[in-house]
């Protein structure tokens, strides 16, 4: 699963915060539920909008952000 397929940007919701495609609910939000220790059926009987691929999606997506902030904090780290 890419998580590409799943969640995507649009300056025009959430001012362009990340959301899963064909909802208005935010990745963010995911997270933090999920951080909160929500079950996936706790999150979809307060959101429905809210599917069992999402939270997958939203753990691959916080990791690869943690991997190129590693990057840039590496390349950093190098230049100087």
């Amino acid at each position: 699963m890419d998580w590409r397929d799943i969640i995507y940007s649009n300056p025009n919701i959430y001012g362009g915060k990340p959301i899963f495609r064909n909802s208005r609910i935010s990745v963010e939000m995911v997270l933090d539920l999920m951080a909160a220790g929500w079950a996936v059926e706790q999150m979809a009987d307060e959101y429905p909008g809210i599917l069992p691929e999402h939270l997958p999606a939203a753990a691959a997506f916080a990791a690869e952000l943690i991997h190129d902030e590693q990057a840039l904090v590496t390349s950093r780290a190098r230049a100087a």
